[in-house]
């Protein structure tokens, strides 16, 4: 059959395909998501993420050298601190022997090179489990920015190198800017979760860190899921802010709103694949229904192909080991 344009001669074998993909997804891609706990050679199963374990600090550095190797730049840290620790203000967030300012310290003594990005939000710290102090049945926006300045000094002081504000408050980022410089931080980046959405796919997160909310939820803060055009509005006012990396979360359902902000905004953009579109994969492979982590990395190169530059996931470290 007389057929000019045929498109399979592209697709003939492994060679061509290569030649021609459009979207490569690297190990350099990756922000690995990890849980901290205290003790010594604690590795804590989280039932709702297989794979995914809280560590102690010792198996955590290993692990996150363990990564560099493979290629992934950098780590992100989430506390799971004991209850006795928790208070309204989160006052442990700015303890300098805290388990997370520990935790930075030793990564940045055993892997100096690997980028440590720390997350800059009450709920881990807070007894109420909101991301602002709680008054009355309301989160407080003003005065919980003082506390976040106060916590992303404290993380730089323990060598974090990007802080990364993911409670959604206004005004948060230009706060913590003038804290880091006035604390003589300059170089100190910062990742905000611009586009943060009140999403159900966070479940297994707060399990990890039994960090969900005793009281309410965070719809007056966290994104409303129908909305796209207010995305834009959130990350315009971060960047004015000196925000220098933006971040949509979670991703998979929010792959319009990445291409989006691609198109009009010029500073890197992270996204976010989150626990529960890990956890349900993974649920699923568990099942026989399909290949775990084949599916996290088609989408993974869904992620990046919408327009993300880094992508934080938990199948960071199996993904990179496997390319």
């Amino acid at each position: 059959m007389p057929l000019p344009i045929r498109p399979r001669r592209n697709r003939v074998s492994a060679a061509v395909r290569a030649l021609i993909r459009e979207t490569a997804l690297a190990p350099a891609d990756f922000i690995w998501p990890l849980f901290v706990v205290e003790g010594e050679g604690v590795r804590d199963p989280v039932a709702s993420m297989p794979g995914v374990d809280r560590l102690s600090r010792d198996l955590l550095v290993r692990e996150a050298k363990e990564a560099q190797a493979a290629g992934i730049p950098a780590v992100a840290l989430f506390p799971a601190l004991d209850g006795s620790l928790k208070d309204p203000l989160a006052k442990e967030s700015v303890n300098p022997d805290g388990l997370l300012q520990r935790t930075v310290r030793d990564l940045k003594d055993a892997a100096p090179e690997l980028a440590v990005v720390t997350d800059v939000a009450m709920d881990p710290y807070s007894s109420d489990g909101h991301d602002g102090i709680v008054r009355n049945g309301e989160i407080v926006n003003d005065e919980t920015l003082e506390i976040l300045a106060a916590m992303a000094v404290s993380q730089a002081e323990a060598g974090a190198d990007i802080v990364a504000p993911s409670d959604m408050m206004d005004g948060r980022v230009g706060a913590i800017r003038d804290a880091l410089d006035d604390a003589g931080f300059e170089n100190v980046g910062i990742l905000a979760y611009s586009a943060k959405y009140a999403s159900a796919f966070y479940g297994p997160f707060r399990d990890a860190l039994d960090s969900a909310p005793r009281g309410g939820d965070k719809k007056t803060y966290q994104m409303d899921p129908a909305n796209a055009r207010e995305a834009l509005r959130e990350v315009e006012l971060d960047v004015e802010e000196g925000a220098d990396m933006v971040m949509v979360k979670p991703a998979l359902a929010y792959l319009d709103v990445i291409a989006d902000l691609r198109s009009t905004v010029d500073v890197p953009i992270a996204a976010y694949q989150v626990s529960g579109e890990y956890a349900m994969v993974h649920a699923a492979g568990e099942r026989g229904w399909l290949d775990a982590t084949a599916t996290l990395t088609e989408m993974l190169i869904a992620i990046k192909r919408a327009g993300a530059d880094m992508i934080l996931s938990y199948a960071a470290k199996t993904v990179a080991q496997a390319s």
